[in-house]
């Protein structure tokens, strides 16, 4: 059985949880559909083990990610076998493939009354909280998962997950101060997760370049260096520094002396931004060139992020030959 079977799908490329998918009838029909409670069944039958359990869940996700409801409900099913409809982790998956059954608003707005239901029996049933957040953005209605996740936060103010989701939905809004600082709570909480480092840098950029705030152009350098210091084949890190790298350069107004952050770190002089943009984009041409080549170790990267890595690199190509 795959090992990435026991990791959440949400985090496994395309390719991954389609071939999971694929390969779910098989897994079904080999994996036992229930684990007796009886001591002596539990003895003459497969054992039961943490693995089997995440394996069912993570192809569930898997399957509904591919449209595959009906192995989807399978796993569901030996899920509900097992942990019984009352389980607050079963709740969520139940509702979350009722979710993806569901064809248009008036039913999704069945499935949050049943969600709120819940809820008013057990206001802390932590994965209904989630998926009724989950539900609202899906259905545009923004303003309510905002609120439904600063309430959440205010039950679990270290759920870095739901820190990151309500930076998304200011981010969405283009509310970037708000997004920066749910970013900054997810640091807080996951200080070396190089992606957050790279997604806070993002936000900054984008908010540096609607308002030209010398604070937040340091800031988003500092923050895709510090994501490809944690993590030294980071695609996006290195994107994000040469975009940034690149904006400053282009403009040197924004490294006056009177452009300093007013938290003492200044933005590098002309020849340390050089270097940094020639790091990033000596390391960009190198996964792009090895990716494309398909060497072993390096064929992890989104297809979609090499393809926008490559055309950036063009593009400085083609400036420089004009």
């Amino acid at each position: 059985m795959s090992s990435s079977l026991l990791h959440p799908p949400s985090h496994l490329p395309p390719a991954v949880a389609l071939k999971h998918s694929q390969q779910a009838p098989i897994i079904l029909k080999k994996s036992p559909g229930a684990v007796s409670t009886s001591i002596f069944q539990s003895l003459i039958s497969a054992p039961e083990t943490p693995e089997l359990w995440t394996t069912y869940e993570n192809l569930l996700l898997s399957c509904l990610r591919t449209g595959d409801d009906e192995s989807a409900h399978q796993c569901l099913g030996r899920l509900v076998n097992r942990f019984g409809n009352d389980n607050e982790r079963i709740m969520a998956l139940k509702g979350l493939l009722k979710e993806a059954d569901a064809d248009d608003t008036a039913t999704s707005n069945v499935i949050l009354k049943e969600y709120e239901q819940i809820l008013q029996d057990n206001p802390t049933n932590i994965p209904i909280l989630k998926r009724r957040v989950a539900l609202l953005r899906s259905i545009g209605r923004i303003s309510e998962a905002v609120s439904a996740l600063i309430s959440f936060l205010d039950i679990s103010p270290t759920d870095a997950e739901a820190w990151a989701e309500l930076a998304d939905l200011y981010f969405s809004q283009g509310l970037y101060s708000q997004a920066i600082f749910a970013l900054e709570e997810v640091l807080v909480l996951q200080p070396n997760a190089w992606n957050v480092h790279a997604r806070l840098g993002e936000v900054l950029f984008v908010a540096a370049k609607s308002s030209d705030n010398p604070g937040q152009w340091a800031e988003a350098l500092k923050r895709f260096g510090r994501s490809i210091e944690l993590c030294d084949d980071y695609l996006r890190g290195y994107y994000g520094l040469k975009l940034t790298t690149k904006e400053l350069l282009s403009d040197p107004s924004k490294l006056t002396p009177s452009r300093a952050t007013s938290d003492g770190f200044a933005l590098p002089d002309v020849v340390t931004l050089g270097k940094l943009d020639e790091l990033a984009t000596e390391k960009l041409a190198e996964i792009v060139r090895r990716n494309s080549a398909g060497e072993k170790g390096w064929q992890g990267y989104d297809k979609a992020e090499v393809k926008a890595a490559k055309e950036l690199l063009e593009g400085d190509t083609a400036a420089i030959t004009r």
